[in-house]
């Protein structure tokens, strides 16, 4: 529980919104709040510097936006990652000024809006088919307070498009890549740059890409240094490493 936290309960205590056994049950949770079929942990910000996300996938609409709601109410960020637009609806009643970014089915709201640092993450994707994970990357690092710039649809079947770009991309002090197909994109930004880069398998692609078997372990065999790969389609986890690094 963070300092703006207690002076948040300690000031709902002084003006008789919460009781005396409330204040000091909530005081001594330890950053956790249980909710039944939940388990908050409302102290991982301070932990770890990233708040906790709320994954939507296999979660009714309603229990997206208790949960949602809950972390409202304490003034904790809302970043909510694989959402469909039916569960944005229930989580607005109780998250007013949530917003719903199509591409990346995220759901985010900021009571304030992040200031984004000097440097930036590139956010590299080879085709557009690539921009659903791109973008979830993309929101999830604006969302933490990283700046971004998105450098789309310059994959290795016309390279040329890359080199157009290189300079933003170089100047990043983190680039994530999301590749679909081969995957081949991460190791050949790999060797043009010299910050860490992170690929992102994509599970777009025919056949033979298996889902995104065929990109990550291109990935995973890349020969230029500096490259780590998170899972296939996880752009967040992609964000979340990437902020963590531009920010030290």
């Amino acid at each position: 529980m963070d300092k703006a936290e207690i002076i948040r309960l300690l000031e709902q205590y002084i003006r008789g919104e919460l009781k005396q056994d409330e204040t000091a049950e909530k005081l001594s949770s330890l950053g956790l709040e249980e909710m039944g079929f939940a388990t908050l942990d409302t102290d991982r910000y301070r932990r770890t510097g990233i708040p906790e996300v709320i994954y939507s996938e296999g979660k009714t609409a309603q229990q997206l936006a208790d949960i949602a709601g809950r972390f409202y109410e304490r003034g904790i960020p809302v970043l909510a990652t694989r959402a469909t637009r039916e569960k944005y609806e229930a989580v607005l009643k109780q998250v007013p000024g949530a917003i719903y970014h199509d591409l990346a089915r995220t759901i985010v709201y900021r009571a304030e809006k992040a200031q984004p640092a000097e440097k930036y993450i590139a956010v590299v994707s080879a085709g557009t088919s690539d921009m659903p994970v791109s973008e979830e990357a993309a929101v999830t690092a604006e969302f933490l307070g990283s700046r971004v710039e998105r450098i789309y649809d310059v994959g290795v079947a016309g390279i040329h498009r890359l080199f157009n770009r290189i300079d933003l991309i170089r100047n990043a002090s983190v680039v994530i890549v999301v590749a679909g197909m081969e995957g081949a994109l991460a190791s050949v930004i790999g060797g043009l740059v010299s910050s860490p880069v992170i690929g992102v398998p994509c599970s777009a692609g025919y056949g033979a890409n298996f889902g995104g078997i065929s990109a990550l372990l291109a990935m995973l065999n890349s020969c230029a240094a500096g490259v780590s790969v998170v899972n296939i389609d996880n752009g967040f986890g992609a964000a979340c490493q990437a902020h963590l690094i531009a920010k030290k």
